[in-house]
């Protein structure tokens, strides 16, 4: 399996927009973060988690011809407004398969109606087929998914496990029953905004006391504002198993 961090940044991407922070001034490329998504592919099969605002560029990024579907953590719109950029996909694939909780569904039903609920389609636009996760395990492909549930503040939000490799994102509050889910891991992705505590996101602490908790072989953080500081800096203070995740960083499990 391999896991592309096709973005690694909060909600605003660094750098900020108008920013003159000095980790949005700086000059090495692990400090520059697109909105958070992961690729994951094993065998044929080809997934991203995520399909935020950046979406076009990640994909050309990575150089990706095909996706077999998006899955989908929650409706913030640095999750999910890069929907209509399927469409390359769907002129040569058809039909792109989503999955995500029916919340999710009803929110995209609403941002992007002319793709969910127009009766008669505007040349080009793209059609998908949905799956609704609701914390059940499900295939995709030669896979099994386990859903992960959790908080996000007050919001419910999906992480995923794809066999020994799990990515949460957004999370602030997780049940040990759902903690149980994420046993021998290789490898888990979890969300660390900045050091500072945040009412929604696992600060560096926290994550760090979660990936203790969990006790993966190795862990990846992600999600990351201009806050938590220099990427170098930051990396050396981490557990030797803990890495701070960058833009374009592939990992094979």
């Amino acid at each position: 399996m391999k896991i592309t961090f096709l973005g690694t940044g909060t909600s605003q991407g660094i750098p900020i927009i108008g920013s003159d922070h000095p980790v949005c001034l700086s000059q090495n490329p692990k400090d520059k973060r697109l909105r958070v998504s992961v690729l994951v592919e094993w065998d044929a099969y080809t997934y991203v988690i995520d399909c935020g605002p950046d979406f076009r560029q990640q994909m050309l990024n990575a150089k990706v011809s095909k996706i077999d579907g998006i899955l989908f953590t929650h409706e913030h719109a640095d999750h999910t407004m890069g929907l209509d950029d399927i469409r390359p996909f769907f002129f040569r694939q058809g039909d792109i398969d989503l999955y995500a909780h029916k919340r999710v569904f009803k929110a995209l039903e609403k941002r992007f109606d002319y793709i969910f609920t127009s009766k008669v389609k505007y040349p080009g636009v793209p059609s998908v087929t949905k799956h609704v996760v609701n914390n059940k395990s499900f295939s995709l492909g030669s896979l099994k998914v386990v859903p992960i549930d959790g908080l996000h503040y007050k919001l419910q939000v999906y992480g995923y496990r794809f066999k020994d490799f799990a990515y949460l994102t957004d999370m602030k509050t997780i049940a040990d029953t759902e903690v149980d889910k994420l046993q021998n891991l290789e490898v888990l992705v979890v969300n660390a905004l900045r050091e500072e505590p945040h009412m929604s996101h696992f600060n560096l602490e926290e994550a760090l006391a979660f990936i203790k908790k969990v006790n993966p072989k190795r862990a990846y953080l992600t999600h990351i504002s201009h806050l938590l500081g220099f990427h170098d800096e930051v990396q050396q203070k981490l557990p030797k198993n803990v890495f701070l995740a960058y833009d374009n960083l592939q990992i094979t499990i």
